[in-house]
């Protein structure tokens, strides 16, 4: 094969893969104006459906426009060479392998992100605020993205750093210590997110004594399972849409609760949903995920080593030197394939968790108030009731509502 040949397969792949997209999108697009099933009637009215057919028009339309931006971006990047002339920038300041990647990953994150602000604003300061989403400040918004740029720099640059020092070291063998380096750094934030990462962005504190933690505390005796560490998210400083989520193991872990999420649920709807969560701590859905990534992030790694070192990778790329930085960029590309493959595979599990959560919630607690949580989150949120089967199939990691609710009444 040679790096033309390769060129042209990474180029139809992308191709291949935005119009499968799209079409999925129009199938998906034409089930917005559906009928609402019987069983989800009352969770809108005349005046909200029409609102939540206008917001799924409006993100169907103006996903539609970036998608083809970043494609045509990318398309254009490749076929005039565009990663070689980032590579020549790099290749100015250091000779360092390390130093020289840095720069290269830099360059081009960076300048993606700068290119994408434009949308983002666009979709934060004038569709969600459009909507009643948004309550996001444009301090806000510019500081995330600041600080979304040091987290990449500190973190992704030193793990790249390491990567690439090990491969210098010990050549092909070099997937073997990076798997252990990703690892070790997927425990560590597993444990650590909420108490290290989170406070950069949002602002933590402890659920205050009273009649909602009195009711945590009952539930989580009653199945037992101990839960010390009960916290309260300022989520609304972002959005107005609610969520909840547990992270950590042992003493480490906790529940962390959005405040718009208390201001949306009734006391019992809340511990519902907080059944829900224990379930999936109690199936072990959360170590079955965090094993699963590992060991896929190990056969990723291991199939690279298997390419990194051919030179076809830089040059169908346009890169006369090959490079470790270089041959990433390209097998990502074609690994695109089987990572999709990977992804149908983990949202089926994903969904099939939801359910087994969903019966242990409603075994150990009660099916209703869940029910009725799931709808008012639905309605909140404006959340598509009629979603496409394929798209469900391809892009779902939740079953549907409707599907949850046939469920949680069987």
């Amino acid at each position: 094969m040679t790096a033309n040949t390769l060129f042209y397969i990474i180029f139809a792949l992308i191709i291949i893969n935005f119009i499968i997209e799209k079409v999925l999108d129009a199938l998906n697009a034409k089930h917005f104006n559906d009928a609402l099933p019987e069983d989800l009637q009352d969770v809108y009215d005349a005046e909200e459906y029409k609102k939540s057919q206008q917001y799924k028009a409006t993100n169907y339309k103006f996903s539609l426009l970036t998608s083809t931006f970043t494609v045509m971006l990318t398309l254009g990047f490749l076929w005039f060479d565009g990663f070689e002339f980032i590579d020549n920038i790099a290749r100015s300041y250091s000779e360092n392998p390390i130093i020289i990647a840095l720069i290269f990953f830099g360059i081009i994150t960076i300048g993606s992100d700068i290119l994408n602000t434009p949308f983002s604003y666009y979709s934060t300061f004038v569709i969600e605020e459009k909507f009643g989403f948004n309550k996001t400040t444009k301090s806000t918004f510019f500081l995330d993205k600041l600080k979304g740029w040091l987290m990449m720099a500190i973190v992704g640059g030193g793990i790249l750093a390491i990567i690439i020092w090990f491969y210098q070291v010990t050549g092909n063998n070099f997937w073997l210590y990076a798997w252990g380096l990703v690892a070790v750094f997927s425990l560590f934030i597993n444990m650590f997110y909420s108490k290290l990462i989170v406070p950069l962005f949002n602002k933590q504190t402890p659920l205050e004594a009273g009649s909602l933690r009195d009711s945590i505390s009952k539930y989580a005796n009653t199945v037992g399972f101990k839960l010390d560490k009960i916290f309260v998210i300022d989520g609304s400083k972002r959005s107005t849409k609610a969520n909840a989520y547990f992270s950590g193991f042992g003493s480490e872990k906790r529940v962390t609760l959005y405040d718009t999420l208390i201001n949306d649920l009734d006391e019992d709807e809340i511990v519902a949903v907080l059944a829900h969560e224990v379930g999936h701590y109690k199936k072990k859905h959360i170590i079955f995920n965090l094993a699963t990534s590992i060991l896929l992030t190990g056969f990723t790694l291991f199939i690279l080593s298997l390419f990194i070192s051919n030179p076809l990778l830089s040059e169908a790329l346009g890169v006369q030197i090959p490079s470790f930085h270089i041959g990433l960029v390209a097998f990502g590309m074609l690994y695109a394939p089987i990572s999709e493959i990977t992804g149908l595979i983990m949202n089926w599990f994903s969904r099939k968790f939801e359910y087994q959560a969903d019966d242990y919630a409603k075994n150990t607690y009660k099916a209703e108030p869940l029910i009725t949580s799931l709808k008012k989150l639905s309605k909140n949120s404006l959340s598509n009731l009629t979603p496409h089967p394929a798209y469900v199939f391809m892009h779902y990691s939740h079953p549907t509502l409707q599907e949850r609710i046939g469920n949680l009444r069987r």
